[in-house]
């Protein structure tokens, strides 16, 4: 009899629908920031975000390591999406991911559900305590990764900005120069 196990967790993320839709759910986007996710690609190389869509992912070393195939379902840009495994993962009988993204005033709920079906039960207590901890690691780590993008984004524009303050100021001196020397 395998035991069931559900966790859905929820978070407000300063940021556009569209953009956590692609860092959730693109596999090689997801796996440069979630440190869960040792390695992350579709099946057979090139391949595209899409429905039945087979991706390869390798988890750290933390969630023992394992390897897995992972089939795309329920892929409504930039709504929601996810994936569940294709075989058994290690312990677990099947292991799905689910993400929905619901626009609000100064950004996304973001909500990441994620069921696993026990091969035995005597594993169920870990199990459930180190899926509970992807959850919430992956979730922090999401908010992590846009706010990095954003403090980049910010720096970006101030270094910018100083630039082109320091390129008038040099232009206005050498026109009050130029303007002496005609006097």
């Amino acid at each position: 009899m395998s035991e069931s196990i559900q966790i859905k967790q929820n978070l407000i993320v300063r940021a556009r629908p569209d953009v956590l839709y692609r860092l959730a759910l693109e596999p090689k986007r997801r796996a440069a920031w979630d440190p869960n996710i040792v390695s992350a690609a579709y099946e057979g190389g090139e391949g595209r975000l899409t429905n039945n869509a087979l991706v390869r992912l390798k988890l750290a070393r933390r969630l023992l390591g394992l390897s897995f195939t992972a089939k795309y379902g329920q892929l409504q840009a930039p709504q929601r999406g996810g994936w569940e495994s294709v075989r058994h993962v290690g312990p677990l009988e099947k292991l799905t991911q689910a993400w929905t993204f619901k626009p609000m005033p100064g950004g996304t709920e973001v909500t990441f559900s994620l069921n696993a079906r026990v091969r035995y039960k005597w594993i169920r207590p870990q199990m459930e305590r180190v899926l509970h901890n992807l959850v919430m690691t992956t979730l922090l780590e999401l908010q992590k990764q846009v706010d990095a993008q954003g403090a980049q984004l910010m720096q970006d524009l101030g270094k910018e900005m100083q630039e082109k303050q320091k390129a008038e100021a040099k232009a206005a001196k050498a026109a009050a120069k130029a303007a002496r020397r005609r006097k």
